[in-house]
Formats: structure tokens, sequence, C-alpha cells
């Protein structure tokens, strides 16, 4: 496979992701984007439950072709490569997340892991910041980051179900989940096309 395709394979996951929630929710009598969540589409005794999980099959070895990508950019910038570490263990999680479908107890376990996957743009800003052909994606790194960790809060609230913040988010509860998601893929998305066009770049210049 050709090593700068790889990293195009961060877009294809986030690609797979959502539409494969939209179809897939569409087949779910009654369901709700706003108020329920996206594990429950492929529930546990549910006609959904094994595409469910074939989806995120697929969209757990978009990102390790992704992360393979990485560690080659990675590599040939003299760049630290953790970030592709953490990318692996988003994949790890997704998979987990597919294999034990809710409400199985080892669900939630492995939806909690994915908090160590969705720090692999502060790692990969960390490791690229000097790297002065790479602000944008340095500074992409940085802001959904920033929109993560948000994002992250916001889907900790029924940890305190009493909390004013619970309170208010349970009843859109499916969006504040999507939004961690969506923020997570669009830096899968805006990560591969940039390093994607770097690579491309740097191979038409020899």
């Amino acid at each position: 496979m050709n090593r700068s395709i790889r990293l195009l394979f961060g877009p294809l996951g986030a690609v797979i992701f959502c539409a494969g929630v939209l179809a897939l929710a569409a087949m779910v009598p009654g369901y709700s984007h706003v108020h329920q969540t996206v594990s429950e589409i492929g529930a546990l005794d549910t006609p959904m439950r094994w595409p469910f999980a074939l989806m995120l099959a697929s969209v757990t070895l978009c990102m390790w072709v992704f992360a393979w990508g990485v560690w080659d950019a990675s590599t040939r910038a003299g760049h630290n490569r953790f970030a592709v570490y953490l990318i692996v263990c988003m994949g790890l999680s997704g998979l987990g997340v597919a294999l034990f479908a809710t409400p199985h107890p080892l669900h939630n376990d492995f939806g909690l892991s994915e908090i160590f996957g969705y720090q692999a743009p502060l790692a990969f800003a960390l490791a690229w910041r000097k790297d002065p052909k790479a602000r944008a994606l340095v500074m992409t790194s940085w802001i959904m980051f920033v929109l993560l960790w948000v994002s992250m809060g916001l889907n900790m609230a029924p940890m305190f179900p009493h909390s004013w913040l619970a309170m208010n988010t349970k009843p859109v509860y499916g969006l504040v989940q999507r939004s961690l998601f969506l923020t997570w893929f669009i830096w899968c998305t805006a990560a591969g096309f940039l390093l994607w066009r770097r690579e491309h770049a740097a191979v038409a210049g020899k």
C-alpha cells in the first residue's frame, strides 16, 4: 500500500462511522439521535447488534492503518511517535466496544478507555510543534485537543446525576456524546488530509 494513502484511512474511518451510525439508526424504530447514545443502536439482542459491531470493527481497522501512516510520516520527519500508540489504543477501545455490546459490563469499561486515545491530538501537537512546515497540523491538533476535553467534561456529567450540568445535558445526551465522536473524527480527517498533502508534496518534489 502506498505510504501516503495510509493517511487517508483517518478520513475514511470518519466517513464509515458517520455514515454507519446514520444508516443503522434509520433501521431502529423510534431511535432518537438527540436522546439516545450511539451504542444503543447495536445493543445486545437487537437486530442491529452485529451490523453495528462490524461497522465499529471497520473503523478500528481504519484507525490502525491511519496510525501506520502517521508512524511513517513522524519517522521521516524525525518526530516523536507517541501519538501513534494512542491512535492504536483508540482502535482497541473501539473494538472492545464492538465486541461487548451494551449493556454488557465491559462495554462501558472499553468506552471509558477511549480517554487514552483522545489524547492523541495533544501528543501529536507536542511532537510536531517545532516543525515550521506543520503549523496548520499543530494548530488543528491543539484546537481539537481543547474541544475534546470540553466534550469529555460534558460526557462525564452523568457521573454526577444531581449536578446542574447533568440535569441540563440529560435531555440531549445523544448530541453531547456525538460531539465527542465528531471532534475526534474531525481531527482524524484534518490530520490525515494535511499529512497526506505534506507527503504527496514531498514525493512530487523529488
